[in-house]
């Protein structure tokens, strides 16, 4: 058994080889951290390019693979964690199938003959003979799928991280209070209601100051946070409330307090730390209505200063570094409140953990130099070598950066530009669907009160 490290979580990897018959398996299992989120990994495969089914999969225990086209579902349990390729996990799939099929012929010929046919498609796919989308959905956040163009972005795999439900974590695991499970929407239980109303008398509504908000918000995630944010404006509250650490599911403290950028908009700021595994968590949320147009933010970086430019990153936000053909796509790295400099180091950061194939000792020459090179670039960035250009890409509007000078007109490496969505866009934001007609409705007549 052999450890490997790696800068996304410590596995242990197990192989196993037969020399009489030919037997090989081998076996992953995490010994590393929960990861704050989960993970879904969706991969789109063309027919004929069978270079794609060689990409290496890394499956923790707690995954399911599924083909939507074939209605093929590989849940947790079916195969451990493990080390492989695309095609050897389609093939490993279809043979373990095809094993039982000469009983299943004597029980229930019907159902050996259905799946004789279901493995012909699915041996389509192992083969790369049919084009199908392999999606990797993983609650723990352990899982992986390399890709092979990184540090670029790969057109045909897309990552997205999310929030594990308590149903989720419970099958983790992990303990998880019953109030928040299956019934949880049904209404706060009893002790819940007792603790709100204790806190409530220990922290009278309203009487928490700029001061007291100062320190709550700090010891939440961030001082950087905290930094940040309080140039502009302290906030009057900073409310409290109870709820659920999303690392191990215990009880925990969030605060809440909204503040106004100058030549932004209103913002609210949300951060929460857990006591019992010190996961510490902060998210930014934008104010006020949707804005009717996108908007792109382009910052020439040309001196020191400019590295310790407020930034606002919403979640909806892409990121664009022209000079490294650095291309982050929305909803990577979330919302968050930092700076330029920041913003870069959290970027490497990601790719570290998102990329954490071409890190490991056994990735060939080419690539480790192209990660090396790449790595050098970024760290150029920093050390402002060469002027370089931020771009922030925003369908929503909701993202900023702050000017160095005191009137942002005269800030003249830093520019606004707005634009109208497209209908893609407008789709991919949910804003198609939208219906606020009823609601205007009874707002004009006077229904809803103020």
């Amino acid at each position: 058994m052999e450890a490997t490290g790696g800068t996304i979580a410590d596995i242990l990897l197990s192989a196993f080889e037969c020399p009489h018959c030919g037997e090989r398996n081998n076996e992953v299992q995490f010994a590393g951290e929960l990861q704050p989120k989960g993970c879904n990994y969706n991969l789109k495969f063309q027919a004929g390019d069978l270079k794609m089914l060689n990409r290496q999969v890394l499956k923790s225990d707690s995954a399911t693979i599924k083909i939507p086209e074939l209605d093929f579902e590989i849940p947790p349990e079916a195969q451990r964690g493990k080390l492989s390729t695309v095609e050897g996990i389609l093939s490993r799939a279809a043979d373990e199938l095809e094993a039982l099929q000469e009983e299943r012929k004597k029980i229930d010929p019907q159902t050996a003959e259905a799946i004789d046919n279901f493995l012909l498609k699915l041996r389509k796919c192992a083969s790369g003979d049919s084009s199908f989308t392999f999606i990797l959905d993983d609650p723990a956040g352990n899982s992986f799928i390399e890709n092979p163009y990184a540090p670029s972005p790969d057109p045909a795999l897309t990552i997205k991280f999310f929030e594990r439900t308590p149903e989720q974590t419970a099958l983790l695991g992990y303990l998880v209070d019953q109030s928040h499970l299956g019934e949880a929407g049904d209404g706060a239980s009893a002790e819940e209601s007792n603790i709100a109303l204790d806190q409530e008398k220990k922290v009278p509504h309203g009487s928490i100051g700029a001061v007291a908000g100062h320190r709550a918000i700090a010891q939440g995630n961030s001082a950087e946070m905290a930094e940040a944010l309080f140039r502009y404006s302290a906030p009057e509250e900073v409310m409290t409330f109870p709820s659920t650490c999303g690392a191990c599911a215990t009880r925990c403290e969030t605060r809440m307090y909204v503040t106004n950028i100058p030549y932004f908009q209103e913002v609210i700021v949300m951060a929460s730390t857990c006591d019992s595994c010190g996961y510490r968590n902060s998210e930014l949320k934008p104010g006020g209505r949707i804005p009717e147009k996108g908007k792109k933010i382009t910052v020439c970086m040309k001196n020191i200063k400019d590295l310790s430019r407020d930034v606002i990153k919403s979640d909806t936000a892409s990121v664009h570094v022209p000079e490294l053909d650095l291309e982050l796509t929305s909803g990577t790295l979330g919302g968050i409140v930092t700076t330029v400099e920041g913003l870069i180091t959290k970027i490497s950061e990601n790719l570290e953990r998102v990329h954490g194939f071409t890190f490991g000792d056994s990735i060939d020459e080419f690539k480790k130099s192209k990660w090396q090179n790449f790595r050098t670039r970024l760290e150029k960035l920093l050390k402002l070598e060469e002027t370089w250009t931020l771009i922030i890409d925003d369908a929503l509007a909701n993202s900023f950066v702050a000017p160095v000078t005191d009137d942002i007109k005269d800030d003249h490496q830093l520019s606004f530009e707005e634009y109208e969505r497209s209908w893609e866009q407008n789709e991919e934001l949910g804003l198609n669907d939208m219906d606020t007609s009823s609601a205007d409705v009874a707002y004009n007549s006077g229904c809803i009160a103020l």
